[in-house]
């Protein structure tokens, strides 16, 4: 009995409370009530809190969609996370574009040109796959984490603490208007029964003025020590931000070994496909005489670089002997190109044109003339002809 007259009480004591903190809170929104405003440091405080919780959670999701574009597995990672468990891996995009070209190239025959071909590409699609696994999961345990804990753990705190202060500070205010009516009240009673100085209303407003005094001590303390608390709290955003400064360091360098990663992949897949020329004519039974590109000629290196019939394949030193003369000379284009403006000029592969230096030009072009049309050509689009 005693017990639930306890929590009757309490309970009764708590709503009047709450009541006390709604009723000061809607005459502050009204102005029928004073306000005590927080010092300007802890206003500052409380705003940087606030500015780098927006910013965390906006950093934090787009780098989830940078890192896992698909939102469906995103949600289904985050169900997985919230129940515990470890998501079940699935294969990523390169790796299954890796995977089908394997696939097709064995199917194809990988002694053919294109089907060894589909078989390099793939293997490195896949070698790509693993890159970007490592990548979300290095970028996840060094950069989202310590971001999720931020917004999920210190923040959290500092929002409690915050919402307690906004509750002494109400508590303090509701102290300070009740003291300011009982004084008034005491006034005023004091005024009509000065005839009467020990008059009963005298002697109640007085002692509801004492019993203000007191809470308003009680609360100004509370808030105090509730601000102080906050304060501290917040101070440590300093420190966030100097933890977060580490792991995008750690991010950053994540993206870094990976994307050198990517690049000496494709670098060696190139070298790899830079024979693919001549297994292709082998493979299909074709004359040698197909053009082979100045680009591609460089990186298969001089072996491949080797006149057939009336052509011969474009290297550095016909290039240079063309440039270093002012004679014209017959060329065949290797790709069709499209002029990026008027001083160039638009190319059909397999035709034939007139070309030849002119001081002063990059040395990666050409003037080309066909017919009453010229224009600038890359030298790497021309077969030089005997």
């Amino acid at each position: 009995m005693n017990i639930m007259d306890f929590n009757v009480k309490k309970l009764a004591a708590d709503a009047g409370t709450f009541l006390s903190r709604a009723v000061q809170f809607t005459e502050e929104k009204l102005g029928q009530a004073e306000k005590t405003e927080l010092d300007a440091h802890l206003e500052n405080l409380l705003s940087k809190a606030e500015c780098t919780k927006i910013w965390t959670e906006k950093i934090m999701k787009q780098t989830e969609v940078l890192l896992q574009p698909n939102p469906n597995a995103r949600i289904e990672e985050f169900v997985y996370e919230k129940l515990d468990r470890k998501a079940p891996s699935r294969i990523n995009n390169p790796e299954l574009l890796g995977q089908y070209m394997i696939d097709a190239g064995t199917e194809f025959g990988p002694g053919t040109a294109y089907g060894n071909a589909l078989i390099k590409c793939g293997e490195t699609q896949k070698r790509i796959g693993t890159a970007d696994r490592e990548l979300i999961q290095t970028s996840a345990l060094n950069f989202l984490t310590p971001l999720r804990n931020f917004i999920e753990g210190d923040y959290k705190t500092i929002a409690k603490e915050r919402k307690l202060l906004q509750n002494k500070r109400l508590d303090l205010d509701a102290a300070k208007t009740r003291l300011k009516k009982a004084k008034a009240a005491e006034t005023k009673s004091s005024q009509l029964n000065s005839a009467r100085p020990e008059g009963d209303n005298i002697m109640i407003w007085a002692e509801e003025v004492t019993k203000s005094e007191q809470e308003l001590r009680i609360t100004q303390s509370e808030f105090d020590r509730q601000a102080e608390i906050t304060r501290l709290l917040l101070e440590g955003i300093s420190s966030t931000h100097a933890h977060h400064l580490r792991c995008l360091n750690d991010f950053v360098e994540a993206q870094m070994t990976y994307y050198a990663q990517c690049y000496q992949y494709m670098l060696d897949l190139q070298k790899q496909l830079g024979s693919f020329p001549s297994n292709y004519l082998s493979n299909n039974n074709q004359t040698s005489g197909t053009p082979v590109p100045y680009a591609l000629s460089n990186a298969i290196g001089p072996s491949a670089q080797a006149s057939t019939g009336s052509l011969v394949i474009t290297c550095p030193s016909n290039l240079n002997d063309l440039k270093e003369s002012s004679n014209n000379r017959k060329a065949r284009v290797l790709y069709d190109y499209d002029a990026a403006n008027s001083t160039e000029l638009s190319l059909l592969a397999d035709e034939v044109i007139t070309v030849f230096s002119v001081v002063g030009m990059d040395s990666d072009w050409l003037m080309g003339e066909r017919g009453n049309q010229k224009g600038k050509v890359p030298i790497t689009y021309l077969e030089l002809l005997n």
